[in-house]
């Protein structure tokens, strides 16, 4: 897959690729990249991490999981 100057991922297909940075050059497509060159939204999304994703999940579902990764683990 090619990669935008600062790393984020681009259509592999030219013309696609032509477009979308034809509507990123043009304001109609806003590239959301902080300034190392991560996408905005996903570093919001990693901060909130384990913590949201425990908060949404039931006990018994969280048991599930971790009965799933030990035997993995473990195996």
């Amino acid at each position: 897959m090619p990669r935008g100057p600062k790393g984020e991922k681009r259509p592999a297909d030219v013309n696609a690729r032509a477009v979308t940075i034809a509507k990123i050059a043009t304001g109609e497509l806003e590239d959301i990249t902080t300034d190392d060159g991560k996408n905005a939204a996903a570093v919001a999304l990693g901060r909130m991490g384990g913590k949201a994703r425990a908060a949404a999940l039931g006990k018994r579902k969280r048991t599930e999981i971790a009965q799933k990764a030990a035997k993995a683990r473990w195996s």
